[in-house]
C-alpha cells in the first residue's frame, strides 16, 4: 500500500509541478503572481473534455487545442492586464496582481456561461487500464501523467539553460532594464513568457482531468492557491524548487488522505507555507536577500 500511494503521490505530485512552473515563470520574469493562472489551468481541462468527450477526439490532439486555447489566454492576459500597468509612473507595484484576480474572476464566470456549473466526466481510454507488478497496481494514466510531466520539466530546463531565447528569458529575470539595454527585446520576451506559462498550465489541466476523471469550474482556484503554496516552498522564481516543491506537496497531500484524515488534505499546503515563511523564508532553493548595509 505505501509503494502504490508513493506512485499516487508523485502522478498528483508531478501535476502540481508543472502549475507552479508557469506561476514561477511569470513571477521570475515580471516579479508579480499571476492570479489567473488557476482559472487558465482550468480552461486547459475544460479543452480536454470539449476535444475528447463532446468532439469523440483523440486525446492527443485535446493536448494540442488546451495549448492552444490556453497561449491566446495568456497572449490577452498580458496585452490587457499587464502591459498597459508596466512602467506606468504612480502605478502600485500592486496594481498587476490586482488585475489578474480580476482576469480570473471574468474566466471564471465565462467558464459558468460557456460549460455550466458542476462537474464534467472526462473519460479517456487509459483510464480504466492498468498493470499488475506484484501486488502493486499502476495505471497507464499514472505513467502517462508522469512521463508528461518529467520530459516537460527536462525539455524547459534544457531551454532555458541552452537555448538563446532561454538565456534571454534569464537575462530579462535578472534585471530588464539592463537585458533591454544589452539588445534583448523585452516586450517579447515577457510576451512569450506568459504564452508559455499559461500553455503548461493548458497541458497540467487535461493532466488533471485525465487523473480526476471529471473537471469544475471551480477548480482553478484551488489549483492556483496550491501552486502559489508551491513556489514559496521551493523558492519564489526558482525552476528547480518549483519542481521540487510539487512533488513534496503531492506526496504529503496523498500520504495523509492514506494514513491519516483526508479532511485535512487542503490544509497541508498552507501548512507548508506557514512553517516555510517562519523557519527558511526564501523558500527551500531560494536565496535570502541581501541586508541592508548600515
Amino acid at each position: 500500500m505505501l509503494l502504490e500511494q508513493l506512485i499516487n503521490g508523485l502522478t498528483l505530485g508531478s501535476i502540481y509541478a508543472i502549475v507552479a512552473l508557469g506561476f514561477t515563470l511569470v513571477f521570475g520574469v515580471l516579479g508579480i503572481i499571476n492570479m489567473a493562472h488557476g482559472e487558465i489551468f482550468m480552461f486547459g481541462a475544460f479543452m480536454g473534455v470539449f476535444v475528447t468527450h463532446t468532439l469523440e477526439l483523440p486525446l492527443s490532439l485535446a493536448f494540442v487545442v488546451a495549448i492552444a486555447i490556453t497561449g491566446v489566454l495568456g497572449l490577452f492576459l498580458e496585452w490587457i492586464a499587464l502591459r498597459p500597468l508596466r512602467g506606468k509612473k504612480g502605478v502600485s507595484h500592486l496594481a498587476p496582481l490586482i488585475s489578474t484576480i480580476g482576469v480570473s474572476i471574468f474566466l471564471e464566470n465565462l467558464a459558468h456561461h460557456l460549460f455550466g456549473a458542476g462537474n464534467h466526466p472526462f473519460r479517456t481510454p487509459f483510464s480504466e487500464m492498468s498493470f499488475q507488478i506484484g501486488s502493486i497496481t499502476v495505471y497507464a494514466v499514472q505513467i502517462v501523467i508522469f512521463v508528461i510531466a518529467v520530459l516537460l520539466m527536462i525539455g524547459l530546463s534544457i531551454w532555458l539553460s541552452k537555448t538563446k531565447a532561454g538565456k534571454a528569458l534569464r537575462a530579462c529575470a535578472e534585471n530588464l532594464e539592463a537585458a533591454s539595454i544589452l539588445g534583448v527585446n523585452t516586450k517579447k520576451m515577457i510576451t512569450m513568457t506568459v504564452i508559455i506559462a499559461s500553455a503548461m498550465g493548458g497541458i497540467a489541466g487535461v493532466l488533471v482531468g485525465m487523473a480526476f476523471n471529471s473537471v469544475t469550474p471551480q477548480m482553478g482556484l484551488s489549483m492556483g492557491l496550491k501552486g502559489l503554496a508551491i513556489i514559496i516552498l521551493g523558492g519564489m522564481g526558482n525552476v528547480r524548487g518549483a519542481m521540487i516543491g510539487g512533488l513534496i506537496l503531492g506526496l504529503s497531500e496523498t500520504m495523509v488522505v492514506a494514513f491519516g484524515d483526508s479532511g485535512y488534505r487542503d490544509a497541508i499546503a498552507f501548512i507548508a507555507i506557514i512553517i516555510i515563511l517562519l523557519v527558511r523564508p526564501q523558500g527551500l532553493f531560494g536565496q535570502a536577500a541581501p541586508e541592508a548595509r548600515r
